[in-house]
């Protein structure tokens, strides 16, 4: 097999087996059963048609999402989620020039679209507001400058921020490249014209479009 042939098979192969959690049970035996089928059926054969067999278009469209209703920062479908924006060149949230890379390379800081403190406000537990659904890459700058505020509130300073208004969060000042941003993090750009979603609702938009953009990632690989 040529070797960027068998560089793309090993991406594929790494990120299925972390998307579907192939060694986490027996790592063992499930190792042995691989190099096994390896063996018998040939290396490029055995990959693709367990790849395709553990990543139908329904695992993007209904498993996915489902897995991703989890609070867990280390949870391997927020870690997919992250490698995504790496491998596309997204910039952090509301930056204009530093990109997820750079974020992630100086341990910044992981902000809530709906923040912490406006959702305890409102009763919700640790599992609720800390869902990774919830959770986008941002300076601390850009986090700090938005704080407790209500999503109601600070995107409609950035509405303004993109009219002439003063700039409170972040260096963008075109709605296009704002309206850019918020796709790359997969965020609902309706909420840039003041129809902010319930939370739960929130959460099952956003889910659905990151396990695309997981989706995405994955195809590119």
């Amino acid at each position: 097999m040529p070797a960027a042939d068998l560089e793309r098979l090993v991406r594929r192969w790494y990120a299925m087996s972390i998307l579907r959690g192939r060694y986490t049970g027996s790592p063992e035996t499930a190792f042995d059963f691989d190099i096994r089928q390896v063996e018998a059926r040939g290396l490029g054969d055995y990959a693709d048609s367990v790849i395709e067999n553990e990543l139908p278009e329904s695992f993007w469209t209904g498993m996915l999402p489902q897995l991703m209703d989890t609070s867990s920062g280390q949870s391997p479908y927020f870690l997919a989620y992250q490698a995504a924006q790496v491998k596309l060149g997204d910039k952090g949230f509301l930056s204009r020039d530093i990109t997820v890379l750079d974020l992630l390379m100086n341990r910044s800081d992981v902000h809530h679209v709906y923040p912490k403190k406006h959702l305890k406000a409102q009763g919700l537990a640790r599992g609720r507001y800390n869902q990774i659904a919830n959770f986008v890459l941002a300076q601390s700058e850009i986090n700090i400058a938005i704080g407790d505020k209500a999503p109601e509130k600070y995107f409609s300073e950035l509405a303004d921020q993109c009219n002439g208004g003063k700039r409170k969060y972040g260096g963008i000042t075109d709605t296009g490249e704002l309206r850019a941003n918020l796709r790359m993090h997969c965020v609902p750009e309706s909420m840039l014209d003041g129809k902010i979603p319930r939370y739960d609702d929130f959460l099952e938009e956003r889910r659905r479009l990151m396990a695309q953009k997981i989706k995405a990632w994955f195809e590119a690989l």
